[in-house]
Protein backbone atom coordinates (compact mmCIF):
# COMPACT_ATOMS: atom_id res chain seq x y z
CA UNK A 1 0.00 0.00 0.00
CA UNK A 2 2.48 2.15 1.07
CA UNK A 3 4.42 2.04 -2.53
CA UNK A 4 1.14 2.41 -3.85
CA UNK A 5 0.87 5.51 -2.61
CA UNK A 6 4.02 6.77 -3.52
CA UNK A 7 3.89 5.93 -6.79
CA UNK A 8 0.51 7.84 -7.42
CA UNK A 9 2.10 10.62 -5.89
CA UNK A 10 5.07 10.49 -8.81
CA UNK A 11 2.54 9.96 -11.31
CA UNK A 12 0.71 13.17 -10.08
CA UNK A 13 3.15 15.20 -9.61
CA UNK A 14 5.20 14.31 -12.72
CA UNK A 15 1.39 14.44 -15.21
CA UNK A 16 1.37 18.27 -12.77
CA UNK A 17 4.79 19.28 -14.53
CA UNK A 18 4.00 18.52 -17.76
CA UNK A 19 0.76 20.85 -17.96
CA UNK A 20 1.16 23.00 -20.64
CA UNK A 21 0.95 26.58 -19.14
CA UNK A 22 -2.35 28.42 -18.33
CA UNK A 23 -3.57 31.09 -20.78
CA UNK A 24 -4.98 34.52 -19.35
CA UNK A 25 -8.38 34.78 -21.22
CA UNK A 26 -8.12 36.72 -24.45
CA UNK A 27 -10.58 38.97 -23.02
CA UNK A 28 -7.74 39.79 -20.97
CA UNK A 29 -4.59 39.58 -23.14
CA UNK A 30 -6.78 41.96 -25.26
CA UNK A 31 -5.32 44.81 -23.32
CA UNK A 32 -1.96 43.92 -23.96
CA UNK A 33 0.47 46.81 -25.06
CA UNK A 34 0.21 50.78 -23.68
CA UNK A 35 -2.79 52.88 -23.71
CA UNK A 36 -3.05 56.36 -22.61
CA UNK A 37 -5.89 58.48 -22.20
CA UNK A 38 -8.64 61.06 -19.81
CA UNK A 39 -10.79 60.32 -17.03
CA UNK A 40 -12.66 61.20 -14.18
CA UNK A 41 -12.01 60.36 -10.53
CA UNK A 42 -14.85 60.98 -8.31
CA UNK A 43 -15.22 63.88 -10.14
CA UNK A 44 -11.82 65.31 -10.56
CA UNK A 45 -10.53 64.93 -14.33
CA UNK A 46 -7.28 63.13 -14.90
CA UNK A 47 -4.86 62.26 -17.56
CA UNK A 48 -4.49 58.06 -17.55
CA UNK A 49 -1.54 55.93 -19.07
CA UNK A 50 -1.49 51.94 -18.73
CA UNK A 51 1.15 49.21 -19.72
CA UNK A 52 0.12 45.62 -19.79
CA UNK A 53 2.10 42.96 -19.94
CA UNK A 54 1.93 39.01 -19.89
CA UNK A 55 3.65 37.17 -16.96
CA UNK A 56 3.85 33.45 -15.57
CA UNK A 57 4.77 31.94 -19.23
CA UNK A 58 1.11 34.09 -20.20
CA UNK A 59 -0.73 32.59 -18.06
CA UNK A 60 -1.30 36.35 -16.24
CA UNK A 61 -1.13 39.56 -17.82
CA UNK A 62 0.45 42.04 -15.37
CA UNK A 63 -0.92 45.93 -15.62
CA UNK A 64 0.13 49.08 -14.46
CA UNK A 65 -1.86 52.35 -14.59
CA UNK A 66 -0.93 55.85 -12.94
CA UNK A 67 -2.79 58.90 -13.45
CA UNK A 68 -2.60 62.40 -12.41
CA UNK A 69 -4.92 65.09 -11.97
CA UNK A 70 -5.23 68.00 -14.93
CA UNK A 71 -5.80 70.48 -11.99
CA UNK A 72 -2.96 69.23 -9.96
CA UNK A 73 0.20 67.71 -11.19
CA UNK A 74 1.16 66.80 -7.55
CA UNK A 75 -1.96 64.64 -7.46
CA UNK A 76 -0.67 61.35 -8.76
CA UNK A 77 -2.27 57.40 -8.48
CA UNK A 78 -0.85 54.30 -9.61
CA UNK A 79 -2.03 51.06 -9.43
CA UNK A 80 -0.89 47.08 -10.30
CA UNK A 81 -2.97 44.65 -11.21
CA UNK A 82 -2.31 41.11 -11.93
CA UNK A 83 -4.99 39.37 -13.99
CA UNK A 84 -5.98 35.72 -15.59
CA UNK A 85 -8.33 33.18 -15.98
CA UNK A 86 -10.26 31.45 -12.84
CA UNK A 87 -11.19 27.42 -12.63
CA UNK A 88 -14.37 28.47 -14.66
CA UNK A 89 -13.90 29.00 -18.94
CA UNK A 90 -15.74 32.22 -18.14
CA UNK A 91 -13.99 33.72 -14.71
CA UNK A 92 -11.46 36.03 -14.38
CA UNK A 93 -8.99 36.25 -10.93
CA UNK A 94 -7.09 39.20 -10.50
CA UNK A 95 -5.25 40.93 -7.39
CA UNK A 96 -5.13 44.95 -7.05
CA UNK A 97 -2.32 46.96 -5.56
CA UNK A 98 -2.04 50.00 -5.22
CA UNK A 99 -0.25 53.42 -4.13
CA UNK A 100 -1.96 53.28 -1.29
CA UNK A 101 0.48 50.65 0.22
CA UNK A 102 -0.59 46.91 1.80
CA UNK A 103 -3.12 47.50 3.52
CA UNK A 104 -5.13 48.59 0.31
CA UNK A 105 -4.32 45.31 -1.63
CA UNK A 106 -7.32 42.95 -2.94
CA UNK A 107 -8.70 39.91 -5.16
CA UNK A 108 -11.02 39.93 -7.33
CA UNK A 109 -13.30 37.72 -9.21
CA UNK A 110 -15.61 38.34 -12.36
CA UNK A 111 -16.50 36.74 -15.53
CA UNK A 112 -15.89 37.45 -19.24
CA UNK A 113 -18.09 39.70 -21.25
CA UNK A 114 -18.50 40.74 -25.29
CA UNK A 115 -15.32 42.44 -25.90
CA UNK A 116 -14.11 42.66 -22.45
CA UNK A 117 -14.34 41.99 -18.63
CA UNK A 118 -15.62 42.71 -15.63
CA UNK A 119 -14.03 41.82 -11.90
CA UNK A 120 -15.28 43.09 -8.40
CA UNK A 121 -12.48 43.73 -5.71
CA UNK A 122 -14.23 43.85 -2.29
CA UNK A 123 -12.71 46.74 0.15
CA UNK A 124 -14.58 46.38 3.77
CA UNK A 125 -18.47 46.98 2.54
CA UNK A 126 -17.63 48.11 -1.10
CA UNK A 127 -16.93 45.98 -3.73
CA UNK A 128 -15.51 47.99 -6.52
CA UNK A 129 -16.83 46.90 -10.16
CA UNK A 130 -14.44 47.20 -12.90
CA UNK A 131 -15.53 46.80 -16.24
CA UNK A 132 -12.78 46.52 -19.04
CA UNK A 133 -13.95 47.04 -22.61
CA UNK A 134 -11.58 46.86 -25.68
CA UNK A 135 -13.29 47.95 -29.49
CA UNK A 136 -10.19 48.45 -32.16
CA UNK A 137 -7.63 50.94 -30.90
CA UNK A 138 -9.57 52.07 -27.65
CA UNK A 139 -9.91 50.83 -23.73
CA UNK A 140 -13.00 51.71 -21.40
CA UNK A 141 -12.37 51.48 -18.29
CA UNK A 142 -15.30 51.99 -15.70
CA UNK A 143 -15.62 51.79 -11.65
CA UNK A 144 -18.42 51.34 -10.41
CA UNK A 145 -18.41 51.43 -5.78
CA UNK A 146 -21.33 49.32 -4.79
CA UNK A 147 -21.99 49.15 -1.36
CA UNK A 148 -25.64 48.41 0.62
CA UNK A 149 -27.77 48.13 -2.41
CA UNK A 150 -26.41 51.33 -3.77
CA UNK A 151 -24.16 52.05 -6.89
CA UNK A 152 -22.44 54.51 -7.14
CA UNK A 153 -19.54 55.92 -10.74
CA UNK A 154 -16.14 55.95 -8.93
CA UNK A 155 -14.18 56.44 -12.16
CA UNK A 156 -14.18 56.04 -15.71
CA UNK A 157 -11.59 56.74 -18.16
CA UNK A 158 -11.05 56.36 -22.21
CA UNK A 159 -7.67 55.62 -23.72
CA UNK A 160 -6.51 54.78 -27.35
CA UNK A 161 -3.38 52.51 -27.65
CA UNK A 162 -0.17 53.63 -27.73
CA UNK A 163 3.63 53.57 -28.23
CA UNK A 164 5.42 51.41 -24.68
CA UNK A 165 8.07 53.70 -23.69
CA UNK A 166 10.89 51.56 -21.93
CA UNK A 167 11.14 52.25 -17.85
CA UNK A 168 8.03 54.25 -18.13
CA UNK A 169 6.95 54.49 -14.11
Amino acid sequence: MKRLVMATAIWMASAAAAEEPARAPDAVRQLEGCWQGRGEVMGKPVTIAVEARPVALGAMLALDASSVAIDDPSDRYAAHLVLGGGKGSADVIGFWSDSFGGTMTAIGSGTLRANGFDIGYRYGEATFLNGWQVAGERLRWEIVAQEKGTSQAFASYVLTRAACVSGAE
